[in-house]
């Protein structure tokens, strides 16, 4: 079965989908950051990653452009909850980025059985379509770093 890393600050919410995907026969890593999820992928590559996007010390978003800068092609299933929600016009802009799906939580198992499905697939497809900017350019337009985020990754006042 396929390697995937869950990154969620939530432990509570973590754990359903590990214990979920060890029951399933996927061998799991799991990190409660980007930094820390950072530090995991540099020691082995999962086959996927799972990834909240609201997170302390780094956010799901940070630890997607800092894998993409390191030149990392591991396929991503954005997922959101509480404070904010993924909207649809974060979604439209996620495949742009490399993201494979996004779920906002709390979602179905089916749900996510279905996104990891069709990610995984997709990385193993022989044509993947590429994005013709990087995805540090993509991300950091003002609607995409503020209006969705609500903090300028760029380095501005927000």
């Amino acid at each position: 079965m396929s390697h995937i890393l869950v990154v969620d600050d939530d432990a509570q919410f973590r754990e359903t989908p590990v214990q979920m995907l060890r029951l399933e026969g996927h061998k799991v890593s799991f990190a409660a950051d980007g930094l820390e999820a950072l530090d995991l992928i540099q020691r082995t590559t999962p086959d996927l990653i799972i990834t909240d996007i609201l997170m302390p010390k780094m956010d799901g978003v940070e630890a997607i452009v800092e894998l993409a800068r390191r030149g990392f092609d591991v396929p991503i299933i954005a997922i959101s909850g509480g404070r904010r929600t993924i909207t649809a016009e974060f979604n439209l802009d996620s495949a742009k980025l490399g993201v494979a799906a996004t779920l906002s939580k709390p979602f179905a198992r089916a749900e996510l059985r279905k996104a990891i499905g069709e990610a995984l697939l997709s990385a193993r497809s022989p044509v993947r379509a590429l994005p013709s900017k990087t995805f540090t350019q993509l991300l950091l337009t003002p609607a995409n770093v503020i209006g969705f985020f609500g903090k300028n990754l760029a380095g501005g006042p927000a």
